[in-house]
């Protein structure tokens, strides 16, 4: 009797591991922007960091040091920020990864009166954001933006 109820745990186990969904990808690269926009409104440099390659360089000519000091002076001008990413295509290609996606950024003061909750400045963008794995996790090699609505 023993040795029939463990044959049925074991098997039931078997069955309910193999019908749990493994983490794509796609889910991974998604989550490392959402961990980089998560960082952002938390203005935490370092995490946006740690998600960017060393060999980050972008086309208006920022590498990974350099990024540091873009981040610095949106997070000053910017008492409080937010992101909102409705959505984020990805595409993935051995160890190479590319989302694409549009964002809401709005920045502000704190929130001290009712009339606070209207952001200061706000812009949607376009971004292009490529990723490499690298030691499993994906790192942003390069991001590309622009902001929507302007004349170009």
């Amino acid at each position: 009797m023993k040795k029939g109820l463990l044959i049925v745990v074991v098997f039931g186990l078997c069955i309910s591991m193999s019908a749990c969904p493994k983490e794509s990808e796609q889910d991974r690269v998604k989550k490392t922007i959402a961990a980089v926009q998560k960082a952002a409104e938390e203005k935490d440099i370092r995490k946006i960091i740690d998600s960017l390659s060393k060999s980050y360089r972008d086309p208006e000519g920022n590498d990974y040091n350099s990024i540091k000091g873009l981040l610095l002076a949106y997070f000053f001008r910017h008492q409080k920020i937010h992101v909102f990413i409705p959505d984020i295509a990805v595409n993935i290609e051995d160890s190479h990864a590319r989302a694409v996606f549009q964002a809401v950024l709005t920045g502000g003061s704190k929130t001290e009166a009712v009339t606070d909750i209207f952001p200061e400045s706000m812009g949607m963008y376009e971004f292009d954001v490529s990723l490499a794995k690298e030691f499993g996790d994906w790192k942003v090699t390069s991001a590309q933006w622009d902001r929507l609505g302007q004349n170009q």
